[in-house]
């Protein structure tokens, strides 16, 4: 299956054609000669899975009231290969379920730098890949530094929500190509776990970029004790970014309302030969019982040093932060954890009826720049503006904040609110701007930020709520920490969609992150998503070229 611009084009003009898209002209454009934008081209066409029955959706749709979303193509994450940087690998969910995970994780492959994409699906993952799950969540991928490609997924097998004990099936599968992501062998299991009360989630995979050979995997482990009919209930959502929202809210005035405690500590496998094997699973950062981490998630310093983030949740006095714990050898040993900054967030909603956004609100992205160490977090935020959503008054508004430290992580500078998304006082929803990307560029000199708002979203029909896509850029030779340093605002999507026609999975969803890389010295490739039409979803992308 190869996608190109061309068939790109034929797609947007059947949505203008039917109502799905608004054209639009850009709204903030200052100093967009700056970096020069190449066509938008879809990633990913059609559904590979269209024709598998190995995973038996009406039996999953009758045991669980599982509502499955065919077509979509949900949550990309993408790696540029070190030793050709017009190919480009992208992983994403295919074929999302209402209540967690997906038919399975697939594989994209573009040698031309992002004009045309074929699948290469790694095996022995799910049902419909030839492994033995029904689905699976989290795609990750990565190049190592001699072009080995690897592919991390978490994998689960569904549970009734009215089974209090038994067996199910979390874990966590990597999967290793030597031929640059064209083929893929067969995966290697980092951890299984056979327990209604334990849920392996959120995992990440790093290429260690100063060490060819190394390359670090780490998810969060969320359990519950002792065993009860409540916990395993909990877990029965098998989808850890929506139970850990539910945790939180739970015990954000103290003590938790559950009959039951929960804790969810760092997990951490390392290969030390390009993956070919890997340690045993053990966790690096205990935070407690009745907190927990998630979106963990390993950079590496150019003096080698590691950083393992996270949201700690339950951890510090605020009850939500971006946290880190740091080891200086590969990953053998870990420091205690420090804390870059608090999170305030509540989410986003649409901006004309109100309905929830499945965002990033409890979790962040973070980039390293390669040749000065510095470290950047961009994350939702709604400590910046006062004002509050008009559908839904308990909503504030949501930002994109960027701090960074130049010390390792000893300070970080005061989070700073740089979307320029302009305010709108007859609705202030439409100042939301939410699931933020950070990356710094291979020569170190531009930090790119990616994000979502609504600004276009005015004069739309009813049931249309227009959203768009934006990259954001400062140069390293100003003071990023100053929020009047970051411009050049460009609008990667050429015409507005609909969010609503977001399939809805504890609210309009496509993805809890999405993909931005550095390839070469000055060209970055983000990858998002957007409705396409009603419960269907597309993944684009485009170069951006930095002066």
């Amino acid at each position: 299956m190869k996608s190109t611009f061309r068939r790109l084009s034929r797609f947007v003009s059947r949505g203008l054609a039917g109502g799905g898209v608004i054209a639009l002209t850009c709204a903030f454009c200052p100093g967009a000669q700056a970096q020069t934008l190449g066509p938008l081209a879809q990633v990913a066409a059609g559904d590979p899975f269209s024709g598998c029955t190995a995973d038996q959706v009406h039996a999953q749709e009758t045991a669980f009231g599982s509502i499955l979303f065919p077509a979509t193509s949900i949550e990309p994450w993408v790696a540029a290969d070190p030793t050709s940087p017009s190919r480009l690998l992208v992983g994403h969910q295919q074929d999302r379920w209402d209540d967690g995970g997906s038919r399975g994780n697939v594989g994209v492959v573009s040698n031309d730098a992002g004009t045309t994409w074929t699948n290469s699906i790694p095996s022995g993952v799910t049902d419909c890949t030839g492994g033995k799950f029904a689905r699976a969540s989290d795609p990750w991928v990565d190049f190592a530094q001699n072009g080995t490609a690897f592919f991390l997924s978490l994998v689960v097998d569904p549970m009734k929500p009215t089974t209090p004990f038994g067996a199910r099936n979390s874990g966590m599968l990597v999967s290793r190509s030597a031929d640059h992501g064209a083929t893929w062998q067969p995966p290697v299991t980092l951890i299984r776990s056979n327990s209604p009360h334990v849920l392996n989630d959120k995992d990440s995979l790093t290429a260690d970029p100063t060490a060819n050979g190394y390359v670090y995997a780490v998810w969060d482990q969320l359990s519950v004790f002792p065993p009860t009919k409540d916990g395993a209930q909990l877990l029965a959502e098998n989808d850890g970014v929506a139970i850990a929202r539910e945790l939180r809210n739970a015990t954000a005035g103290g003590a938790p309302v559950f009959k039951f405690n929960f804790t969810g500590p760092s997990f951490f496998s390392r290969s030390t030969d390009n993956g070919v094997t890997w340690s045993t699973a053990a966790p690096i950062y205990q935070p407690g019982t009745n907190a927990q981490t998630i979106d963990n998630i390993v950079r590496v310093l150019p003096d080698g040093t590691l950083l393992d983030l996270f949201t700690a949740i339950n951890v510090t006095p605020s009850g939500l932060s971006i946290g880190y714990i740091k080891s200086t050898d590969k990953g053998v040993s870990w420091s205690g954890p420090a804390f870059a900054s608090d999170i305030a967030v509540v989410g986003v909603v649409t901006p004309d009826t109100g309905q929830p956004i499945r965002d990033a609100s409890i979790l962040y992205s973070v980039a390293v720049n390669p040749v000065t160490g510095a470290i950047y977090l961009a994350w939702q935020d709604d400590r910046f503006l006062t004002a509050k959503c008009n559908t839904a008054p308990e909503s504030k508004i949501d930002g994109i904040a960027f701090s960074q430290s130049d010390d390792g992580g000893a300070t970080w500078s005061t989070p700073v609110m740089i979307n320029k998304t302009p305010a709108n006082a007859a609705n202030p929803c439409r100042q939301q701007a939410f699931i933020p990307a950070v990356v710094a560029s291979g020569d170190g000199k531009t930090i790119v930020v990616t994000y979502y708002d609504f600004r276009n979203d005015t004069n739309t029909p009813a049931g249309f709520e227009g959203t768009d896509y934006f990259a954001l850029f400062c140069s390293t030779s100003t003071a990023c920490t100053n929020a009047v340093n970051w411009g050049h605002e460009q609008q990667l999507t050429t015409a507005s969609f609909n969010i609503l026609d977001a399939p809805v999975v504890r609210g309009h969803f496509l993805g809890d992150y999405m993909g931005l890389a550095a390839s070469g010295s000055t060209t970055v490739y983000p990858v998002f998503g957007i409705a396409t039409g009603p419960n269907v979803t597309a993944e684009l992308t485009r170069q951006i070229s930095l002066p």
